[in-house]
């Protein structure tokens, strides 16, 4: 179809309406073609090299899959409204006296809330010490790192997110990546374990309010030459945030003190 003249370009453009590409977003997300457990809210497939972003409400549950064993997941988190209580990793490691993300986890904030739980994990492949790649890196190691390359940063990526919601890169804190794993040698070193294969997920409960953004990229310690990363699933229903007598509430001492700083002040502004 011609589209040298601006009909030509209009009726291509149309003719495109109800395409389905390996990796888009699906609008609605409830045209999903499979199940969720809860009415979908959001749908997507991202390609390696791409991100996303999205606002999700308190006691959404998002889940991220690794369908080809190669797509690594950079997740920064902020309470929608008030961005500057966001994920903080040294607090999310540090509070818990972990450094390995798994079920059972909470995502936390310097501000001593929770952010948003670990509900599922089917990888165990996961960094919370590293962040994501910069231009810099990219650069040096791929030949480019900007987003319109072939190899771009996940701070590139995370800094085009960030500003479709009101965000700049001083905003932007270290991440947490999903689906490529990272473990602390005895003397210190880290060691890149890579993935677990294809089909991995991960299940996160938002437990405020949140703005979500992801960039899927290679993780920076990959020792491979090429950038290599593969689709990612993003897929969000309507559920419900942990509440007192849920088992995760009171797993630990510091996970409860963290749920009852955030219930203490949703509830003192009546949004619990």
């Amino acid at each position: 179809m011609a589209t040298a003249t601006t009909h030509g370009a209009r009726d291509h453009a149309r003719a495109q309406h109800g395409t389905r590409t390996e990796t888009m977003p699906v609008v609605p997300a409830s045209d999903w073609p499979a199940a969720v457990p809860g009415t979908p809210v959001w749908a997507e497939t991202v390609a390696g090299g791409n991100y996303t972003h999205r606002v999700l409400a308190r006691g959404t549950e998002l889940r991220l899959t690794d369908l080809a064993g190669d797509a690594c997941a950079h997740l920064l988190l902020y309470v929608d409204g008030r961005p500057w209580e966001r994920l903080n990793t040294a607090d999310t490691v540090k509070v818990q006296w972990n450094a390995y993300l798994g079920a059972d986890r909470l995502l936390l904030s310097d501000q001593g809330r929770v952010l948003a739980s670990v509900v599922a994990d089917g990888s165990g492949r996961h960094d919370a010490l590293c962040g994501t790649s910069t231009l810099v890196r990219n650069t040096e190691r791929y030949g480019a790192g900007a987003p319109q390359s072939p190899s771009p940063a996940g701070r590139e990526l995370l800094k085009l997110a960030a500003a479709k919601n009101g965000l700049g890169p001083r905003d932007l804190p270290p991440s947490l990546s999903f689906f490529q794993g990272v473990e602390v040698r005895e003397d210190g070193a880290l060691d890149f374990t890579g993935s677990a294969g294809p089909g991995a997920s991960v299940t996160l409960r938002a437990e405020q309010d949140l703005t979500v953004l992801i960039a899927n990229v290679p993780h920076p310690l990959d020792p491979r030459p090429d950038y290599v990363c593969t689709p990612l699933e993003v897929l969000a229903w309507r559920a419900r945030p942990t509440a007192p007598g849920d088992p995760l509430w009171d797993a630990t001492p510091e996970g409860r003190r963290a749920f009852l700083n955030t219930f203490d002040f949703l509830t003192a502004r009546g949004l619990a």
